[in-house]
């Protein structure tokens, strides 16, 4: 379960104070603040242009190892178990 609050003076105060009982034990973790927009973000290789399928996922291209030598073809069979393509 979520409950919603703010910081107010070193305290607690939740955003709806009937969502738990007195005495209940809590553990308190700060939301996180949302990311700037992605607009923001290009690099100066981009010029003004949309990033490229691959510089998007650069991250993790070629992470997956040991993999079947026709995994990018036959995908569907081994996630659902379709026939194979030839």
């Amino acid at each position: 379960m979520t409950v919603r609050g703010k910081v107010k003076n070193g305290k607690v105060v939740l955003d709806d104070p009937q969502a738990l009982s007195d005495g209940t034990e809590v553990e308190v973790r700060p939301a996180k603040k949302p990311k700037a927009p992605a607009k923001s973000r290009k690099s100066a290789k981009s010029k003004g242009r949309p990033r490229s399928l691959a510089e998007r996922l650069a991250n993790v291209i070629g992470k997956a190892k040991g993999l079947p030598p026709d995994a990018s073809v036959n995908h569907d069979y081994y996630l659902y178990g379709v026939p194979k393509r030839e």
